[in-house]
This record gives C-alpha cells, sequence and structure tokens, in this order.
C-alpha cells in the first residue's frame, strides 16, 4: 500500500501523511490521532480557517501541534503542488466536507477540492488516499452525495493509487443539540414517532482512530468501509428517552409530522423557480427531512431495509458515556464544530 510495505516500516515516523480538511470537526482529531501515533504529518489549512474564518494562523498551529501546518488553498491546485506536496508523500488523507450542503458548496468541496487533492497526490507518487465519505451516500437524494459519490468512483477507478473510502454512521456531537432542552424541561422534537430512522453513533476520537487505522492496515485497501461506534442502534425516541432519564424528567416529546417538513420544501421549492436564492435553503430542507427519516446503517438492497446488524462497530466510546458527560457539562456548549458546522 506504501512505497514501503506495512510490514517492512520500521517507524511510523518515515510514512510522510498528507491531511487536507485538517481545520474540520474530525480534520482536527485525525491530525492528532496521526500525531500521536507518530507520522510525519503535514496538515494544510487555509489562511483564516475555522467556522466565520476566525481562527488565525496561530489558532491553528496551536490545535494541530505536532504536525506540520502549512496554509494553502486546497482549491487551488498550485497551492497543492507548491505547498502541500513541497516533499513527497507517501498517504493523503481527505477530511474535507461541505460546511452547508448547499449545492454549490457541495461541488465546489465534496468533489472539486476533493479531486483535486486526488490529482496533485497522484501526479506526486503518493501510494495511498483515504477518504471521509458519509453512510448516507448509499440512497443519494441530495446534492453533497452525489458529489461525493461522483468523487469516490473516480477514485476508485485511478488504478495508479490506492484507497480506502470511510462511511461513518453519524457523529455523537450531531446527536446533542437537545441536551440543553430537555434538561430546562422543554420536549425532545422528533420526527413522526421517533422511529422512523436509527444510527450507530461514533465517536469523533474512534472516527480519527478508524482512518489512521487505513494509513497502514492492508486489509482496509481498496475497500469502501462503512463505520459505526460500539452498542445499539438508537432510534431519536430511544436518544430522548436516555437523555429524560439522565436528568430525572419524565419522557416529553413533540412528535413533529413529516409532512409539515414536506409542505415547507415544496414551498421553498416553489420560490426557488424564481429566486434562485432560494435553492439552497430548499436542500437544507431536504437535508433535514433526510437525516429525520433515513438510517446512518448499511442499507441491504437484497432485503430492502436499513440493517444495524451489518453494520460495523468500531471503537470504544459509547453514546451512553457521551451523553451522560453533555447533560453534565451542558450540550454542545463551548464546542468548537470546525469548518464543517452542518455536518
Amino acid at each position: 500500500m506504501l512505497q514501503s510495505s506495512p510490514e517492512h516500516i520500521c517507524d511510523n515516523r518515515d510514512v510522510r501523511v498528507l491531511v487536507v480538511g485538517a481545520t474540520g470537526y474530525i480534520g482536527k482529531f485525525v491530525v492528532r490521532e496521526l500525531v500521536k501515533r507518530g507520522y510525519d504529518v503535514v496538515a494544510l489549512a487555509r489562511e483564516r480557517s475555522g467556522v466565520g474564518g476566525k481562527a488565525s494562523r496561530e489558532d491553528v498551529q496551536r490545535d494541530l501541534a505536532g504536525a506540520d501546518v502549512r496554509f494553502g488553498d486546497v482549491g487551488n491546485p498550485d497551492d497543492l503542488t507548491r505547498v502541500a506536496f513541497a516533499q513527497p508523500v507517501d498517504v493523503v488523507v481527505s477530511c474535507l466536507a461541505s460546511r452547508t450542503g448547499g449545492k454549490k458548496d457541495s461541488w465546489a468541496i465534496d468533489y472539486q477540492a476533493t479531486a483535486n487533492a486526488l490529482q496533485a497526490a497522484r501526479r506526486a507518487g503518493a501510494a495511498h488516499f483515504v477518504l471521509l465519505s458519509a453512510i448516507c451516500v448509499q440512497r443519494p437524494l441530495l446534492e453533497f452525495q452525489r458529489a461525493k459519490l461522483r468523487f469516490e468512483a473516480e477514485l476508485q477507478a485511478a488504478g495508479d493509487i490506492t484507497y480506502s473510502i470511510v462511511r461513518p454512521t453519524a457523529f455523537f456531537k450531531s446527536l446533542a443539540g437537545q441536551v440543553k432542552l430537555v434538561k430546562e424541561g422543554k420536549p425532545y422534537v422528533m420526527f413522526g414517532d421517533g422511529t422512523l430512522a436509527s444510527c450507530k453513533p461514533i465517536s469523533e476520537a474512534d472516527l480519527a482512530a478508524f482512518m489512521a487505522d487505513c494509513v497502514a492496515e492492508p486489509d482496509k485497501a481498496n475497500r469502501v468501509l462503512p463505520i459505526g461506534g460500539p452498542g445499539k442502534a438508537w432510534s431519536a425516541r430511544d436518544q430522548g428517552a436516555y437523555l429524560f432519564e439522565l436528568v430525572g424528567r419524565k419522557p416529553f416529546f413533540l412528535q413533529v409530522p413529516v409532512a409539515l417538513m414536506d409542505g415547507i420544501i415544496g414551498f421553498l421549492d416553489f420560490l426557488a423557480r424564481f429566486f434562485p436564492a432560494m435553492e439552497d435553503p430548499a436542500e437544507f430542507g431536504r437535508i433535514g427531512r433526510y437525516y429525520a427519516t433515513e438510517s446512518m446503517l448499511v442499507w441491504d438492497e437484497a432485503a430492502g431495509r436499513y440493517a444495524a446488524d451489518a453494520t460495523p462497530s468500531y471503537g470504544r466510546d459509547t453514546l451512553e458515556a457521551f451523553f451522560a458527560r453533555a447533560v453534565q457539562e451542558g450540550g454542545l456548549e463551548g464546542q468548537e464544530l470546525g469548518d464543517a458546522a452542518v455536518f
């Protein structure tokens, strides 16, 4: 997989790993995990990164301590060649993800910027490419899913570079948005009866560890790798019930009809016919509906259903422990979600 096979690598310091999307929410965890494992890590970051571009060069270098942080634009092929690949790179890890999920942003980041990184990697002779994708691309109804799938296909067809395509389920942080409301005695909001969709959420640290495994483990080469966390699959109702148990309150659910979302999306689509600026709000509505009604589990095509038992588990961090900490700390307050704040 690498220029030297894994069994002949005496020291991870011999392997240079370039991380693009290094300042994103998952990207930061991946950089830290690779540094911890002793790899020679190069992290590509924009001059101003983080939500709203508020992170300075010094902030990024502090967040990614131990990595060789270089500043450039992954959307600019010249920056990739001149800055990111200034020296030979063995493995590229892409944590790039659209910040909004809007149509233009999806194709610019989930496809084009990631394709730029692959093309530069191939020109530079990199041996392996690890891609952070998403399990939801199995049933693509959204623009960012189509963009990711187009890139996945190009990566698989390249032929001169091996790959690991990682498709995680939901992240822990994406499930903590209602912790504060539940603590305040407000209802837990769910669509339908709360059992329309389930997931096997994985912690950000465990996902980063799995992606780091993909750098050198031969059994993860040239494979699409769906991955979830340990334990059972959780529906929205399961999550809400557990939160109420943690805070010692009687379950108090607010059920929102999916038809309400459909009506809003239909109205936004109508407006988009006359006002192009409304295309993205309509797409955001579709994203919300998708996550409310489609499980983040492996899709069993033959059975025509999502299969929790077919969704691999990895790691040690449990959702129960995460919720317990979130309740104690107040949910997502103070959490820096990086560039991919929506996902």
